[in-house]
């Protein structure tokens, strides 16, 4: 997609991957044991959560300093997600094959968090 034609935060194809990833770490969170339901449960969910809405809040500010400080919290937010969902899998709460679900949806989303950032630091 050009840049002519993305008009809001919703068309950015690594908002939609992220939105997807959301769903996909709450499908996996399912399966924990409820006793990380205040541990691991809920640190999956707000940082799978907070990779959309750190990209869609970055688009909505006036200034590019402000959208790349977004994008690099997405960014952390994705790392650590990554991190919780190894812990999972090292725990057996997780099967491996759920893990790298989501792994490759990270490094998927890691690739267009990239290209956008350089895209925008080109701007400056």
């Amino acid at each position: 997609m050009r840049e002519q034609e993305i008009k809001g935060y919703r068309d950015l194809m690594v908002w939609q991957r992220a939105m997807d990833l959301v769903v996909r770490s709450y499908e996996v969170t399912k399966g924990l044991p409820k006793s990380e339901q205040y541990g691991l449960i809920s640190q999956i969910q707000r940082a799978a959560v907070s990779i959309p809405a750190n990209i869609a809040e970055g688009k909505g500010r006036r200034h590019l300093g402000d959208y790349l400080r977004h994008l690099s919290i997405a960014r952390g937010s994705l790392m650590e997600l990554e991190t919780h969902v190894l812990i999972a899998e090292r725990l057996s709460y997780v099967t491996p094959q759920q893990a790298d679900a989501v792994l490759k949806l990270t490094e998927e989303i890691s690739r267009l968090l990239s290209s956008l950032q350089q895209a925008l630091e080109k701007r400056r």
